[in-house]
């Protein structure tokens, strides 16, 4: 078996394990592989092996793999400046990393001019780092209500970074935002769905499975170093 292959089976199993312990159907948790600084034979391998989402952070890269690959699904996963919204509109089968209402209002204008609806989440700092992009949480409220007013953009969940550390000691981060987002479900504004939430890495993707994650973004465990 190729060892990208080797590897996937071993991260599906550990997604599986995490989400057996909390009572969730593996199933619902979606495995993105991460393809930054991958090459085109990585990806070609990790499709072989069955793969079929994955994330990119940087949007040069991201148009060329989305070109040469678009049997996969496209995530757009890091920082996206407002000039670069017409490259991933339309392309991206969901941006992950919507850290400001300037850069959705950016992405709703886009893709009502390329006549899409496209797909995002709102990206929050829930550990407060300054190094980190997104929104606070207790900004969340007046951001989905101005998403709603949107036409070209639907907000289907959350995404944050936790700090590098060890897993069990980022588990408060993912699950201070799973709690947000099940306050926020009380009263969602319509055309908003909190049904997705982008947490976890190689390092923590575990702890962010037993938390409630929906979707976790994974490098090293699938590619190696």
């Amino acid at each position: 078996m190729p060892p990208i292959a080797v590897r996937y089976e071993a991260v599906r199993r550990q997604v599986a394990d995490a989400a057996d312990a909390c009572g969730r159907d593996p199933a619902d948790v979606t495995i993105i592989a991460v393809t930054k600084t991958v090459g085109v034979p990585e990806v070609t391998a990790a499709l072989a092996a069955g793969i079929r989402d994955f994330g990119e952070n940087r949007v040069q890269e991201f148009l060329g793999k989305y070109g040469l690959f678009p049997e996969a699904r496209w995530h757009f996963i890091g920082t996206l400046q407002t000039n670069k919204v017409k490259d991933v509109v339309g392309r991206a089968h969901l941006i992950h990393s919507v850290d400001s209402l300037k850069l959705l209002s950016h992405i709703d204008r886009r893709a009502t001019e390329r006549g899409v609806v496209q797909p995002v989440l709102l990206q929050v700092n829930v550990s407060g780092e300054g190094s980190k992009h997104g929104l606070a949480i207790p900004d969340l409220p007046e951001a989905l209500e101005e998403a709603s007013r949107m036409d070209s953009v639907e907000v289907r969940g959350l995404m944050t970074m936790a700090p590098l550390a060890r897993a069990e000691d980022v588990r408060w981060v993912f699950r201070e935002l799973r709690e947000a987002r099940d306050s926020l479900r009380a009263a969602l504004p319509d055309r908003v769905e909190l049904d997705e939430l982008s947490m976890g890495m190689s390092g923590d993707f575990r702890v962010a499975v037993e938390e409630g994650a929906t979707i976790v973004r994974i490098g090293n465990a699938l590619f190696g170093r």
